[in-house]
């Protein structure tokens, strides 16, 4: 049974969901791009008609009222866009409110997020051991504003919660067209050890998002990306 799919950030994650929709079951029945969307005045309930999901990846300013007029909806949500969090509360009561649901993640690469496990463990491992530092780096195409990335901001404090409690030293670089690299290392006076994560593409981020909007239907509440991975088809 086919699907209906709003994006809402048309974007190149935006094209690259609608280019893989079919794929996943999905028909795109709205697209919202931000010039056309100011305040989210344009997610109206006669907009959203015959939509199940709507995939959102826009910027942290303005993604919080996206979800709630969403929310407001009763549409299901996936939400890629990161350092909206603060928003996150709120949002809570209105999808309690209307029976909606939601995945949200600071990534939705399969691999990130199994790479964010392994990191996990690194720390509890490298915490014990005070001879070693830590540190997090990440490369992102030029286009990309923000700086460090919200996924290496997670990688930090998922490292933090792991009990790693030593400081951790973040840096960013943004050049040419690089999709993302993100490296987490532990340095002594001994050895070096560096584990690294290198998308080769947006697309494996665009079929997680699309994995959690096939999933997400149907559902309610508040659900993070890496939380449900096991249960995605």
């Amino acid at each position: 049974m086919t699907r209906g799919l709003a994006i809402v950030g048309y974007g190149k994650m935006g094209r690259m969901i609608e280019r893989l929709a079919p794929e996943y079951g999905f028909e795109v029945r709205a697209k919202f791009c931000g010039q056309g969307n100011a305040g989210a005045r344009a997610l109206t309930s006669q907009a959203l008609a015959g939509v199940d999901v709507a995939v959102e990846f826009t910027r942290p300013d303005v993604a919080t009222a996206n979800l709630q007029r969403l929310a407001e909806a009763g549409v299901a949500m996936v939400c890629g866009t990161t350092r909206w969090y603060s928003g996150l509360e709120p949002l809570k009561k209105t999808i309690g409110e209307n029976g909606s649901g939601l995945v949200w993640g600071a990534n939705f690469s399969v691999g990130l997020n199994l790479f964010r496990e392994v990191v996990a463990e690194a720390a509890r491992r490298f915490a014990r051991e005070e001879s070693y530092g830590a540190w997090g780096w990440e490369i992102h195409h030029a286009a990309k504003k923000d700086a460090p990335s919200g996924t290496l901001l997670a990688l930090a404090e998922e490292m933090k919660r792991n009990g790693y409690a030593r400081e951790i030293s973040l840096s960013a670089n943004r050049a040419g067209a690089v999709p993302g690299t993100h490296e987490i290392g532990f340095d002594s006076m001994e050895d070096t050890i560096t584990i690294r994560h290198t998308a080769r593409g947006r697309e494996g981020f665009a079929r997680g998002a699309l994995r959690a909007a096939q999933w997400v239907i149907g559902k309610k509440g508040v659900h993070e990306f890496r939380e449900i991975l096991s249960e995605l088809a």
